[in-house]
């Protein structure tokens, strides 16, 4: 179908007034504006991207050691990192447990205080007993050097992982042989001799400088419990976000004890997600300054224009052309800016992204935040959602200094010069 006259002229003026090759402040002006909005916009997808891969990032590592959700006895509120109450491990309910839609895998845990000593040294750690899954499931990600102890069929392995940081502080390496203590209560240290199976690192410093792991069953004999008596479980979810409807479906549970309580670990580690939760009110307000920065941008642009073109605006008008064609002139012109800016910008974003995941350089202190280069998660449904809700704002705020065109009256716009 072939367009209305009105519609091909105005594409054809807003084209020539874009492309304008002459020199002009105007055409100066869209210069920098198309700029602006490519920076606003880059800026927008980086930050969203960024934060959203610190985010995860930092919440596979917590995940990654801890769980989702932890199964224990009920106690008083306290420290993630003390000894538990014995809970006794009940094959039917770990199979409901693990049989729930948003359980991917579960595994048994123990913890106990213990002192590692070398010739030179000693250091004071919290040992977290686990079993075969943990081992093969959730230490890869952390593992740095050497290797999961080899776990017997029977009895139990005296080989142990400590932190990279516990290591260097120790002077140890995979494979060194030491002593490990543990403390009884009025009775002398019972010291066992270890060997280090390998070196993992996690990158929360609190984490790797009070923990290693060893095989359940080593802390299990040393606390005189027999195979069944555990210190809970920790649960890996397929949906993070659903952990707290999936503890409160395992509690409701028929024969679930009502003296325990599974917990998820967003409540026990409530200070590392809350300061993650932050980043989401930075992310905000981020995107609403460059938001507010392109819209600026554009309106000046659309000023700048709408008086350079006074004139010719008022010729428009004395020749009959309606203020609504006018109008549209100059928004198709700001539309050529947006356009431009938009892709522009989408590309540069993208394209450092894509440099950060490749290469890694941007760089971070890792004991401050618990990485060592800034992780990227492009998540393109955001990204969309970027363009188009500028696109639509910056539209529709645009079009409100179009309205001076309403204003202008003919016989004076073309003695305006």
């Amino acid at each position: 179908m072939a367009l209305p006259k009105s519609f091909s002229l105005i594409s054809f003026m807003a084209r020539r007034i874009a492309w304008n090759p002459q020199r002009s402040f105007a055409r100066f002006i869209m210069r920098i504006s198309i700029t602006a909005t490519a920076i606003s916009v880059a800026v927008m997808i980086i930050a969203v991207c960024l934060v959203n891969g610190f985010q995860d990032a930092i919440r596979e590592k917590v995940f990654g050691f801890w769980g989702h959700v932890r199964i224990q006895e009920r106690q008083a509120p306290r420290s993630l990192i003390s000894e538990e109450i014995p809970i006794q491990h009940d094959p039917a309910l770990f199979d409901s447990v693990q049989k729930n839609k948003n359980v991917r895998s579960a595994y048994a845990f123990v913890t106990r205080y213990g002192v590692l000593k070398t010739e030179e040294e000693m250091e004071g750690l919290m040992i977290k007993g686990v079993d075969q899954s943990f081992f093969q499931n959730q230490l890869p990600a952390f593992l740095k050097e050497g290797r999961a102890p080899a776990l017997p069929d029977s009895g139990f392995s005296r080989g142990i992982l400590i932190s990279q940081q516990t290591a260097n502080r120790l002077g140890l390496a995979a494979g060194d042989s030491l002593l490990l203590y543990f403390l009884q209560t009025d009775q002398a240290p019972r010291p066992r001799k270890v060997q280090i199976a390998g070196i993992f690192k996690t990158g929360i410093e609190q984490y790797d400088r009070l923990y290693a792991l060893a095989d359940i069953r080593l802390i299990q004999q040393l606390n005189g419990w027999p195979p069944d008596q555990i210190g809970g479980y920790e649960l890996l979810l397929n949906d993070p976000h659903q952990a707290e409807k999936t503890a409160n479906e395992i509690f409701a549970l028929a024969h679930f004890p009502q003296t325990w309580d599974p917990t998820p670990i967003t409540r026990l580690i409530p200070n590392i997600f809350d300061w993650l939760a932050l980043m989401d009110n930075t992310r905000v307000l981020l995107i609403t300054l460059m938001v507010a920065v392109a819209i600026i941008n554009l309106i000046t642009c659309l000023l700048i224009l709408l008086l350079e073109r006074v004139r010719m605006i008022g010729v428009l008008k004395a020749l009959g052309a309606p203020d609504s064609s006018i109008q549209q002139l100059f928004l198709r012109q700001i539309g050529w800016i947006l356009a431009l800016g938009l892709g522009i910008g989408t590309v540069l974003g993208l394209g450092l992204l894509y440099v950060q995941i490749s290469t890694g350089f941007i760089r971070l202190p890792e004991e401050a935040y618990y990485l060592d280069r800034a992780a990227v998660k492009i998540v393109w449904e955001e990204v969309l959602a970027i363009l188009g809700g500028t696109t639509i704002i910056s539209l529709a705020i645009a079009w409100i200094p179009s309205w001076l065109v309403r204003r202008i009256k003919p016989v004076e716009a073309i003695r305006f010069w």
